[in-house]
């Protein structure tokens, strides 16, 4: 999958560092993936979900969550949001 930028994830690990090795990880798996359907990427991410067309994932251990928008025709992935759970709970995200 390509994954567009990786600047969202650098943001919020200068910002909470504890997540830098979680999203490492996250964006290494992205990225030598070849998912063409969400049922193909919840095999390897079992705890993502779809919330309306955004998938979510669980990240550092439930202590974040990262919503990204996937053309899994295209093999493109658009990092949304990089969320504490508490900035994912206060569901701001949803409105764009």
């Amino acid at each position: 999958m390509h994954v567009l930028t990786k600047k969202p994830l650098v943001v919020f690990w200068n910002r909470y560092p504890d997540s830098e090795g979680s999203l490492t990880a996250w964006h290494r798996e992205m990225r030598s993936g070849k998912y063409t359907t969400f049922h193909e990427l919840r095999a390897v991410f079992p705890k993502a979900d779809k919330v309306g067309n955004k998938i979510v994932f669980n990240v550092g251990g439930n202590k974040y969550r990262l919503i990204a928008a996937i053309h899994f025709n295209r093999g493109k992935v658009f990092v949304r949001h990089v969320l504490t759970h508490k900035e994912y709970d206060e569901g701001k995200w949803k409105d764009g």
